[in-house]
């Protein structure tokens, strides 16, 4: 991987900072969950994180990508859990993140969001995005439209 992303260097470094290198639980700066699954995704598919029962873990390759020496305070990625009690813990699954997910994340911006900036994040096209704020409307969501610099704008005023 020739450069990694600013979510990707953030999951990277604060997995580094881990005895067991685990991505989860995510950093506080990291508030969009669509670009973590696609900076997770293209880690994996580079090498530098793996998926494990227990979690998602950099890999060696992932904390030399990031300027980490492996053996500087990093356990191995074999290592077992620090207590029993977390042996006997079931791994938590991360929730789903669906486009959907994206979609009410930038509506509830206090600006709310462009179609543009909405396709952006889905890569759907405009008549699936209007689709898509129709089902919302149906679910209970109230997104009004308004005017940004031009541009049609949506924003949810009140949750279902």
């Amino acid at each position: 991987m020739a450069k990694l992303t600013d979510t990707q260097t953030i999951l990277l470094s604060t997995a580094a900072q881990r005895d067991d290198r685990n991505l989860h639980p995510l950093p506080p700066a990291i508030t969009n969950r669509s670009r973590v699954t696609m900076a997770i995704t293209s880690l994996i598919k580079a090498g530098l994180v793996e998926e494990r029962e227990t979690g998602t873990f950099a890999t060696d390759a992932g904390l030399a990508a990031i300027g980490v020496e492996v053996g500087q305070g990093t356990a191995p990625e074999s290592a077992a859990p620090a207590s029993p009690e977390a042996a006997e813990r079931p791994a938590v699954t991360p929730a789903r993140v669906t486009k959907i997910d994206g979609v009410l994340t930038l509506l509830r911006q206090p600006d709310g969001a462009t179609q543009a900036e909405l396709i952006a994040v889905t890569g759907w096209l405009p008549h699936t995005m209007r689709a898509a704020l129709t089902g919302l409307r149906k679910k209970g969501y109230a997104v009004e439209r308004g005017k940004r610099d031009g541009a049609t704008c949506y924003q949810i005023t009140a949750a279902a």
